[in-house]
């Protein structure tokens, strides 16, 4: 219950800085299509597809705090709160399932591969998967800390914020591996701007459904 907590403690002030890659999502999911935010915090992404001409999107999000932010902020998002590991959708329901900044947050590989789980079970054949998300750094400040907390959680890439938040850097060989279900459409290497600020890398990925 820690992230839910950190996360709750955050909800009102914490902004989101990451970029979606709007016109490379664009090239692969039609504007009436349904698409599912799982993570979606205050709605922002949404938000910016609403804009885009994107109208069939629900959103779901474990903290409650950033749930009411999004409904006070964005009042015409369908945005729930997710109460527990599996998704409350049908199987096969959604078109397209956006994940950002989402595995950062999940401190384990069973957790994450139940996520992607949930995920594929949404998802229509062939349905569109979108992910941004964070990979490991070379910097000094973050070998540190990979190295202090290995030794805590036992994955290496794994730390602790100061503020009480536990995150995750990727090794992209992991990633590959988590994602191998989804036939590769695009993948890119990218440097990002986390919450707090620094510098990071990242990546985008946009498969499909097998």
């Amino acid at each position: 219950m820690k992230q839910k907590e950190y996360w709750n403690s955050v909800s009102e002030k914490k902004e989101f800085t990451t970029p979606f890659q709007a016109k490379e999502f664009a090239k692969y999911v039609k504007r009436d299509s349904c698409i599912l935010d799982v993570g979606c915090g205050y709605g922002r992404t949404l938000d910016e597809l609403y804009h885009n001409g994107y109208h069939n999107l629900i959103g779901i999000d474990f903290s409650n705090g950033m749930i009411e932010r999004g409904k006070q902020q964005f009042p015409y998002l369908d945005l729930r709160v997710k109460e527990d590991t599996e998704i409350a959708l049908p199987d096969a329901s959604v078109d397209a399932v956006i994940l950002f900044a989402v595995l950062t947050c999940i401190r384990t590989n069973e957790e994450q591969e139940q996520l992607l789980s949930e995920i594929k079970r949404v998802l229509k054949p062939r349905g569109i998967l979108y992910v941004n998300d964070f990979l490991l750094n070379t910097d000094d400040r973050n070998l540190s800390r990979y190295e202090e907390f290995k030794e805590i959680y036992g994955i290496y890439g794994v730390f602790e914020l100061p503020e009480g938040a536990v995150c995750r850097h990727h090794d992209k060989t992991w990633i590959k591996q988590l994602l191998k279900d989804f036939s590769e459409r695009e993948y890119e290497h990218l440097t990002f701007t986390t919450m707090n600020g620094h510098k990071s890398n990242g990546f985008y990925f946009i498969g499909e459904k097998m």
